[in-house]
């Protein structure tokens, strides 16, 4: 999951991007990176690190140019400790591209040895989104045989891509003295959208349309699934659908409703918090055929993204709604600690139990989803040290008991809480005195109410059924072996960098 945005405008754009990769923070902590274009020459800074820490004002203003992109990465693929992994990346032939790219190719390895042994490109890092470059600058060499290059020329060079690539991506990049060209896979699995020109004719794309809206941005509509867009340097914009008709379901990522997006974007269509507070009223039904009523006291959310749900099954019950966990902002993610024995501490020194709404109380606690349960099993334990009676946790979403290979970093089976178990295994292993959660197919009505212009949802990690119909147990277990597994050093830790509290986390 990273965050992504392109700018093309008569002014510097450089803090533009910075203010944009700010909103989308919450996509990726990992790395940050901004590439400008002034007089076919780019500029490039990018590092480990968040956004406010990797741009200094001497590396802004080492950025200059009209026209930029940007990228906030976490990674799922390649080598997360690899300063040379973040993005942008840069290729000098044909024309000199960057590019910026959010999602996995499931394919990447199939690619690499055939950009080496028939294509003759090099790549120096094993990152997917290296690999996808390298396709794309191949594929626009055959499609302008050395002429120069125009728009039906990038739409016939996105046409190969999609017929090489597979996996998730949505993807910026900027094409040197010509223009920036974005596309989607043909699933549409990751954002990407948009803006309407501003009064100046500059344009903008991000992942989620708060990057847009955040910046003074009007949101004009999403890339479709398939679809290429070029925005030349003088405003004009052209579009194509570069798949055969009938080859484009649209199929997002339906975490990106549940977890990933910040509440106040509006995805494909979709409010992420109408869909949130959907959810919640389904999650409440569930609720009710387990547990009655009389026996909850208060609804509390683990904080944050199962906010609008919790408020919604609270409302429904007829419950009251309460905060009893505080947030303490300034502690690094839990799912980068090295150790089981770090993460549990620091998930006491990220959460803060309120003890007056727990004592005493039979105490609902609502989270967005659960996946290695770790975290679940230390705020249950938080919550009965607050002096809780009993401990009931309901999750928003499904049972995670499917790798996701799209862009979410859940390599192995073996981390998951719910996979081989049933639900009162994994309500044992928790320790909760009841244990709900969200069922598939109300989890895909409550967010396909909201519009119909979707053909369907990419939920792998929730029925194991994955939209690009190329994944196999074979195929998930090759893309572990290039997964970075820093992590793995520590024979407590597991392999992926998921740990989950929330996507919303600093």
């Amino acid at each position: 999951m990273c965050g992504i945005v392109g700018v093309v405008s008569r002014h510097p754009v450089n803090q533009l991007i910075y203010d944009a990769l700010l909103l989308l923070q919450h996509r990726g902590q990992d790395a940050a990176g901004i590439v400008t274009q002034l007089d076919r020459k780019f500029f490039m800074h990018k590092a480990k690190g968040m956004v406010r820490d990797v741009f200094r004002t001497r590396n802004m203003r080492a950025l200059p140019g009209n026209a930029g992109l940007g990228q906030v990465r976490y990674p799922t693929a390649g080598d997360a400790n690899s300063e040379e992994e973040a993005q942008p990346f840069y290729v000098n032939a044909p024309f000199g591209i960057v590019m910026v790219h959010n999602g996995n190719i499931t394919n990447a390895k199939a690619l690499r040895r055939e950009l080496f042994d028939t294509d003759h490109r090099h790549t120096n890092t094993t990152s997917d989104s290296e690999v996808l470059l390298n396709v794309l600058a191949h594929e626009l060499g055959r499609a302008t045989g050395g002429r120069r290059l125009c728009a039906d020329c990038v739409f016939e060079a996105v046409r190969a891509v999609h017929r090489r690539v597979r996996g998730s991506y949505a993807v910026i990049a900027m094409i040197a003295g010509h223009g920036m060209l974005a596309f989607r896979d043909p699933h549409g699995i990751r954002p990407l959208c948009l803006s309407r020109p501003s009064e100046d004719g500059a344009v903008m794309l991000a992942s989620e349309s708060v990057a847009l809206e955040g910046t003074g941005y009007a949101l004009e509509r999403d890339i479709q699934p398939g679809e290429a867009v070029f925005i030349g340097f003088d405003g004009s914009v052209r579009s194509a659908l570069c798949v055969e008709p009938g080859q484009a379901v649209h199929a997002p990522c339906i975490f990106e409703y549940i977890y990933l997006a910040r509440p106040d974007s509006v995805l494909d269509g979709i409010s992420v918090y109408r869909a949130r507070l959907n959810l919640g009223e389904t999650l409440a039904k569930r609720v009710l055929s387990v547990v009655p009523p009389k026996d909850i006291d208060v609804v509390i959310p683990i904080p944050e993204s199962s906010r609008p749900s919790a408020m919604q099954l609270a409302e429904l019950i007829g419950k009251p709604y309460r905060e009893g966990f505080v947030k303490n902002r300034y502690v690094g993610r839990t799912f980068i600690m090295p150790g089981q024995s770090v993460r549990k501490k620091s998930v006491r020194q990220k959460l803060n139990a309120i003890a007056s709404e727990f004592e005493g109380r039979n105490v609902l606690l609502v989270d967005d989803s659960i996946v290695r349960g770790t975290t679940s099993k230390e705020i249950v334990q938080m919550a009965r040290e607050a002096g809780a009676r009993k401990v009931y946790l309901a999750s928003a979403a499904p049972p995670v008991r499917f790798p996701n290979v799209y862009g979410i970093d859940m390599p192995t089976r073996e981390e998951l809480v719910a996979h081989g178990r049933d639900i009162e295994q994994i309500r044992q292993l928790i320790g909760c005195d009841a244990l709900i959660y969200q069922d598939v197919q109300g989890m895909r009505r409550a967010v396909g109410a909201l519009s119909s212009a979707l053909d369907d949802f990419d939920a792998s990690c929730f029925d194991g059924r994955y939209i690009t119909g190329d994944v196999t147990p074979d195929s998930i277990d090759a893309l572990n072996q290039g997964r970075n597994s820093a992590q793995a050093q520590d024979e407590e830790a597991p392999v992926s960098r998921l740990a989950l509290p929330n996507a919303q986390d600093e």
